[in-house]
């Protein structure tokens, strides 16, 4: 199946739009608390230009794809993103996008969970490959995507775990600690969001 064909199942390529964007995820995580109309949204993300976006293809785009992350959690986190500081609000933007994205929660499931349960110290890059051909046992109507598109998927899912600090960098990719801070894990238990405080709690 190629890149172009419509696909409405587990796997879908939209993490190459982007990864966390922490700083844009502040300024639409404002204008969801304020329950902007959809008026109100196009003059603050195309007119005014509130994201600093070159183009206004770029700033939709982007726009788009954090609310599309937001908007499967609620009011509460929110805040978390606008308003907390940056370290719960970038746990708090990955939970997001975690619930969001089924192809990183499986990557951070299987790929990295196995290595830090192995006592692994780097998380290779070899296993992205293998990673996708799991992806197509479970779901056989995914994609299969171009070299390069694969490749974009693969740059944002190892910057994501880099910006939370799951690995060291993108260049060493040495595992880390994450510490969950507990106000994203109150509200993850609260909001029952077990899956997801699963997948990034790592110890458990």
């Amino acid at each position: 199946m190629s890149d172009t064909v419509r696909y409405t199942g587990r796997y879908k390529a939209d993490l190459a739009g982007g990864s966390l964007k922490v700083a844009e995820s502040r300024v639409v995580a404002a204008l969801l608390l304020e329950g902007v109309t959809a008026e109100a949204w196009t003059d603050a993300i195309v007119h005014r230009n509130v994201l600093q976006k070159r183009s206004q293809h770029t700033a939709t785009r982007q726009a788009s794809l954090i609310r599309a992350r937001l908007v499967t959690m609620d009011a509460p986190l929110w805040r978390m993103v606008a308003e907390a500081p940056t370290a719960l609000a970038t746990q708090a933007v990955m939970a997001a996008a975690v619930k969001h994205s089924p192809l990183l929660a499986d990557f951070l499931n299987s790929c990295y969970r196995e290595q830090v349960r192995l006592f692994q110290p780097t998380l290779p890059h070899s296993l992205w490959p293998e990673f996708l051909d799991q992806c197509a046992a479970r779901d056989p109507l995914m994609p299969v995507w171009s070299d390069s598109t694969s490749a974009k998927l693969r740059e944002n899912v190892f910057r994501i775990l880099a910006e939370c600090g799951y690995i060291e960098d993108t260049r060493r990719m040495k595992l880390q600690r994450v510490r969950l801070l507990p106000e994203l894990v109150s509200y993850l238990r609260d909001s029952r969001n077990d899956a997801v405080l699963r997948c990034l709690d790592t110890t458990l």
